[in-house]
């Protein structure tokens, strides 16, 4: 996974892991650090079930455990061996098709010898039975080139449809290796990717874009409260409100945890500001059931940051004044927007 919190976050998140890491009595190894930073940091739902799982279990965590944990929601090991295996059939497909296709080459060279050879005996044939003897043998010998052309046929039919397989499988592999599992929002490297080339791309402040950071209002109290399943319903809930509330180019991608970034294109501040605000809005205006039983568990609410990128700014600043924005909002009573002000600027809240 690829990291990008602020360094007074990682410290806190690296802390708690260590501590956790110490507690528990585990091997400090990366792997198992990562597992419990990712835990802290919130930013993989099923990391945090699955601990939470074995911590609610009691007992002493084992270093088994944990590496099993990681293997299954860190571990980029299946998603290659999926690449490699569609790489494998390609290869495998290739070298039948070549097969086939230097039979066909072999068979085509005798036909035409057999061709030039039937010619030059009929031009010399004396009686009719070495006329019939050479047309038997263009006749055998066209059945022959007819069976190999017809085992080609089939080959190159089978072959279209392996790559065909292999093209959906791979974009299958793609998308899951871009998409959030749980929201069905992009992931965290979808966002990366997409906001990288935005940088690459904006050239004036005409085209520049806006960067949304939504983050759920008290959602640890209410996880706690109701449980993982109800928690992940509320992500989903978020995630499905945000997906309808975007629009053409403008992504929509789970930053980690709660917490949701929107890429909108094109879009200056103000009405970055507008977006985010009605997308707070439709938020707010759905209640929370749980599904289990009907309980009508209220609303909830977000807070948001916006910030307009500036000509020249990299990802890290960009992605900082957006989160302090957040952090306003947050401070100033939650349940709002604050944009990011450039350099002289005071901050303002919706």
């Amino acid at each position: 996974m690829i990291y990008q919190h602020n360094s007074e976050k990682a410290k806190n998140f690296a802390l708690g892991a260590m501590q956790r890491i110490q507690d528990h009595g585990l091997t400090p190894t990366p792997e198992i650090f990562e597992l419990w930073y990712v835990y802290h940091s919130g930013d993989n739902t099923e990391v945090t079930r699955a601990l939470d799982e074995l911590l609610a279990a009691g007992g002493k965590l084992a270093d088994s455990a944990c590496r099993e944990i990681h293997e299954r929601f860190l571990n980029d090991t299946q998603e290659n061996e999926k690449v490699r295996q569609a790489g494998d059939r390609i290869q495998a497909t290739i070298k039948e098709v070549n097969g086939v296709v230097s039979d066909v080459k072999d068979a085509t060279f005798k036909y035409n010898s057999s061709l030039s050879d039937v010619s030059s005996t009929l031009s010399q044939a004396q009686d009719r039975s070495q006329i019939e003897a050479a047309v038997k043998k263009v006749i055998n010998n066209t059945q022959d080139m007819m069976r190999h052309n017809q085992l080609l046929e089939q080959q190159l039919s089978r072959s279209s449809l392996v790559m065909k397989e292999l093209q959906r499988d791979l974009e299958l592999v793609r998308k899951e290796a871009l998409t959030d599992g749980l929201t069905g929002l992009a992931n965290r490297k979808a966002f990366d990717t997409e906001i990288k080339r935005y940088l690459e791309e904006v050239k004036t402040p005409e085209n520049t874009f806006s960067l949304v950071l939504l983050d759920i209002d008290h959602f640890k109290s209410f996880n706690d409260s109701y449980g993982h399943q109800v928690g992940d319903q509320v992500l989903r809930l978020v995630a499905r409100t945000l997906i309808e509330g975007v629009k053409g180019r403008d992504l929509a991608a789970r930053f980690g945890g709660e917490e949701f970034a929107i890429i909108l294109p094109e879009t200056n501040l103000q009405f970055g500001m507008k977006v985010a605000d009605a997308l707070r809005r439709a938020v707010a205006g759905k209640e929370v059931v749980n599904r289990n039983n009907g309980e009508k568990l209220g609303r909830i609410t977000m807070s948001g940051g916006v910030a307009q990128y500036v000509i020249g700014e990299n990802i890290d600043d960009l992605i900082e004044r957006a989160d302090a924005a957040l952090y306003t909002a947050k401070h100033n009573g939650r349940n709002q927007i604050a944009a990011a002000p450039t350099p002289g600027q005071k901050k303002l809240a919706i």
